[in-house]
């Protein structure tokens, strides 16, 4: 089983007086990145929450939103200050002394002054929210993982057909390349009679000259590592885990090995079928970036 590093999860939890509502997205990234948006209240839970992603993803750009609601009568109370309001008193009354004026103040006056009446949120009970907000992190993490564990599937079976595809390129060349050789020990041969005409040919020196282009062109071990490259990520890919990277590096010595493939050949056919095979590398390049 393997995983995109694509996907979304949402999930909503809502128990007493209060709601949770927890949003989640990723995207590729080579690390885990966790980027999480919620209330300040909530902000002492964010190592907890980070830590429970850590059993749901390895890999990925992720982006998490909470929203809370407390719906509760009692989560907030008036506080009144008297030491504030005493302060303010004193003043007016050094007012009405320094200006001689009225001192007409009244405690529905004096209660409209700034912090002497507060409103404070009650303690709140931390295990209590906690319990309801683990709860709608786990579980917008397990429907993230279902997405990213459905389209790591359709990518792996894209991968694989893409790896069969190659492999057909493979045998291709290999069958094509002894002909190769045939064609220019005939095509030499035939040229050196035709500027000869009736002298006398050296066989051992012709023999010569395509064991030289032989060699030259030879692309057998070439061709051996990438047909076993691709039977290794055809492989990598059954098992499933966490191979975004072993996949890359495999990627890497594929495109290794088409490149000097193309670089031996001075065959028009072989060179198509190179050209194709570092198409299909470069597009399964693409296609593991996503690939926890």
């Amino acid at each position: 089983m393997i995983k995109s590093m694509t996907g979304f999860g949402r999930c909503e939890i809502e128990e007493k007086d209060r709601k949770y509502t927890v949003e989640m997205k990723s995207v590729n990234h080579r690390f885990l990145d966790v980027s999480i948006k919620m209330p300040k209240k909530l902000g002492f839970f964010e190592s907890s929450i980070r830590n429970e992603l850590k059993d749901y993803v390895q890999r990925g750009k992720i982006d998490l939103f909470i929203t809370y609601e407390d719906f509760s009568e009692n989560n907030v109370c008036i506080k009144y200050n008297k030491d504030i309001a005493a302060e303010y008193l004193g003043y007016l009354k050094s007012m009405s002394e320094d200006f001689g004026l009225d001192n007409d103040i009244r405690v529905s006056t004096l209660s409209k002054y700034p912090e002497v009446f507060s409103m404070e949120e009650q303690t709140v009970d931390e295990e209590q929210i906690w319990s309801g907000l683990s709860k709608a992190i786990r579980g917008a993490a397990q429907n993230l993982a279902e997405t990213r564990i459905t389209e790591g599937a359709n990518l792996a079976q894209d991968l694989i057909a893409k790896l069969d595809g190659m492999l057909e390129h493979v045998t291709y060349i290999e069958e094509r390349s002894p002909q190769i050789i045939e064609e220019y020990r005939k095509k030499l041969h035939d040229r050196v009679h035709e500027l000869l005409e009736d002298a006398a040919v050296d066989e051992t020196r012709l023999l010569t000259e395509v064991i030289i282009f032989a060699d030259k062109v030879c692309v057998d071990e070439e061709l051996v590592r990438l047909r076993s490259h691709i039977e290794t990520m055809k492989q990598t890919l059954i098992d499933g885990g966490s191979i975004g990277r072993k996949l890359d590096f495999i990627a890497q010595e594929m495109n290794r090995e088409a490149n000097t493939i193309l670089s031996k050949t001075n065959d028009l056919a072989i060179s198509n079928r190179g050209i194709e095979l570092k198409t299909e590398i470069e597009k399964i390049r693409e296609q593991i970036q996503n690939i926890e």
